[in-house]
């Protein structure tokens, strides 16, 4: 079953179900990139993951940076509050699980933190931050949609048959938890909330390229790690 099936996650809802069908093979590119397929069958060859691992270390401390600045563009107390929340899920327990998880694979974090920083992983994070400071928090919570909400769908999808012996089961199955998918949902809601009160049909075209543009960089992502 995919996860737009799913009732927990509505991906079809509102502003960003709208975004996500008019990228139309964007977002297939994204979330069906060949270092994707290959987690859900087993076949990645260990070195691709742990370079995606520690990539991923980097860039989860500039997304945490990006949920802080959109913090700081929120006008309200409970968007603000919604989005220091995040932040502080991504710096006290997803960054700790994710520095936990390396360490099983031998991969510790002064080594992670020291780790030259991708170009992919580079464009992605400043394209994010810098739109960001340019724009109004619509405009970057747009850009920060494709990331949480993918790795949602992406984990449902590969989490369908998954083979008990698939060496990256954890860390799939970490992105169908009840908790994640919850988060998912309050920002596809959010997302959608925002839009209205920011005029979002107005400006559609213009955030269809920054929701485009941000999916692209996320699969330019995977394909660090593929090459």
């Amino acid at each position: 079953m995919s996860i737009a099936d799913d009732h927990a996650v509505p991906l079809n809802h509102g502003l960003f179900g709208r975004l996500r069908r008019d990228s139309g093979d964007v977002w297939a590119q994204y979330i069906r990139h060949p270092f994707v397929l290959s987690l859900g069958d087993g076949t990645l060859p260990r070195e691709k993951f742990e370079r995606f691992l520690i990539q991923d270390y980097l860039f989860l401390t500039q997304y945490a940076r990006a949920y802080l600045l959109l913090a700081y563009k929120h006008d309200n107390l409970a968007d603000m509050r919604e989005a220091m929340r995040t932040a502080s899920i991504l710096l006290d327990v997803e960054m700790p699980l994710h520095v936990e998880y390396c360490a099983g694979w031998g991969i510790s974090e002064p080594e992670m933190a020291a780790a030259p920083q991708s170009l992919e992983m580079l464009a992605y994070t400043r394209f994010v931050l810098e739109l960001g400071v340019a724009g109004d928090s619509l405009d970057l919570m747009v850009a920060l949609a494709p990331c949480i909400v993918g790795y949602a769908e992406i984990g449902a999808m590969l989490a369908a048959g998954l083979p008990a012996d698939n060496p990256y089961k954890a860390w799939i199955q970490a992105y169908t938890g009840q908790e994640y998918v919850e988060s998912v949902a309050a920002s596809i809601m959010s997302l959608d909330a925002l839009g209205t009160k920011r005029g979002a049909e107005a400006r559609y075209d213009s955030l269809l390229a920054t929701f485009n543009k941000a999916t692209e960089l996320e699969a330019a992502f995977w394909q660090m790690g593929w090459r």
